[in-house]
């Protein structure tokens, strides 16, 4: 089955670039990446072009003019373009291990998301992860990691799982399983049917409000947690304002008590304003 990669990015293009090479050795080989790019510079373009001669990937790079944090408008804008019927969502900064698209595939069922997440590493480590290292998979061996700065945590146990251990991980994990806008994925037809991602949301917790209006639409949420493994670049959040998580909380909150099944700050509106 095919399936869209849409992956969101802001004048990133080193981080961008490894985690390009990342899907490069995918073994599910049937897909297309959808580079959402908020407002980057054309250095951003130029990676993406210069990558995907390099590979052959298929790319589209969905790009709007920078306006602010406007993630959850590139990100829906990506939807309409998807060309698959299963969406799997990722970020520019989150090199995938070469069966993340396996697991993704294989744990998909009607009715359901699937809700991942991320092995954050030190800048240190993020700095020194090469090519090489992610076509070799080596940057994904736990060894490696911690010769090269990340420290002892029992979240490595994500690295080192094996099947049979991450299914039963995956099902007593006490981690609520909200949608992960880093590692989750849903059939188009469900993205679509809650009208996407509410744009009036900047950073802070908009994949969770999408994730709770899609659970109201009676779709049931999947953990891949320990099976479906990214590892994720480090990176300053200079967008971090805790009023407007406040204000995102607030908007989330809502559709959990009132039970709302689709936002009127979604798809629908994107031909009304840039």
């Amino acid at each position: 089955m095919k399936v869209s990669v849409i992956m969101t990015t802001y004048n990133s293009p080193v981080w961008l670039e490894k985690v390009l090479w990342g899907y490069s050795v995918q073994t599910h080989k049937d897909f297309e990446i959808v580079i959402g790019d908020d407002g980057s510079t054309d250095e951003t373009r130029e990676v993406i072009e210069r990558v995907k001669a390099q590979t052959g990937l298929a790319i589209r790079h969905i790009w709007q003019e920078d306006k602010g944090f406007r993630k959850c408008r590139i990100l829906n804008k990506c939807i309409l373009e998807a060309d698959s019927d299963y969406l799997v969502f990722t970020d520019g900064d989150c090199i995938p291990r070469r069966d993340f698209l396996a697991v993704h595939l294989a744990e998909a069922r009607p009715g359901t998301y699937l809700s991942g997440g991320y092995h954050k590493l030190p800048m240190a480590t993020s700095e020194q992860i090469t090519k090489d290292d992610i076509i070799s998979g080596r940057c994904f061996d736990l060894a490696w990691l911690k010769a090269h700065g990340l420290k002892r945590s029992h979240k490595n146990l994500k690295l080192t799982a094996t099947p049979g251990q991450a299914k039963l991980l995956n099902r007593i994990t006490p981690t609520a399983c909200n949608f992960k806008g880093s590692n989750g994925s849903v059939w188009k037809r469900d993205a679509l049917a809650v009208n996407g991602f509410d744009e009036r949301m900047p950073w802070g917790g908009l994949d969770r409000e999408f994730g709770v209006r899609l659970i109201n639409s009676g779709i049931r949420p999947k953990h891949v947690r320990y099976n479906a493994i990214v590892i994720h670049l480090d990176h300053p959040r200079g967008y971090k304002d805790p009023d407007k998580v406040a204000a995102n909380k607030a908007l989330r909150v809502r559709s959990e008590k009132e039970r709302l099944t689709r936002t009127e700050h979604g798809i629908e509106q994107l031909s009304q304003t840039d």
